[in-house]
């Protein structure tokens, strides 16, 4: 069996909720840091996104954008700033050992956009 790895793809595509899977190209960036073991903090390049550690799971995503939308309504006035306010810190942390992330089986990094805004970049700090 031959596995291809997909560096950065979308997970999910929806009226108000961008998401994008860049736990490869996060995988990648660590093992070219040199770091061995230490923590990793992935955070959005803009401040239209948020990172957040999750099941890539079609099901959370509808989920989450009912659970945003009853929240937040899709017609109140600067609701992208306010979904944000509600998800939280825009910054992961996440452990590595032998320059590889800790992650669960199923967790992926993933990079979200609100409000049918795409998602910038993201950036690698580490601590080790």
């Amino acid at each position: 069996m031959t596995s291809v790895e997909i560096p950065y793809s979308i997970a999910c595509a929806l009226p108000s909720l961008t998401v994008i899977d860049i736990t490869n190209d996060v995988s990648h960036e660590l093992a070219r840091d040199g770091h061995k073991d230490g923590i990793a903090y992935i955070s959005p390049a803009d401040e239209t996104g948020i990172v957040r550690v999750n099941e890539r799971e079609m099901g959370f995503f509808e989920d989450l954008e009912d659970l945003l939308e009853r929240l937040v309504p899709l017609d109140v006035a600067d609701r992208e700033r306010l979904v944000r306010f509600l998800i939280g810190p825009r910054t992961e942390q996440i452990p590595f050992r032998d320059a590889e992330l800790c992650l669960g089986t199923w967790q992926r990094v993933l990079l979200l956009g609100f409000d049918g805004s795409s998602p910038g970049g993201w950036t690698l700090t580490t601590v080790g």
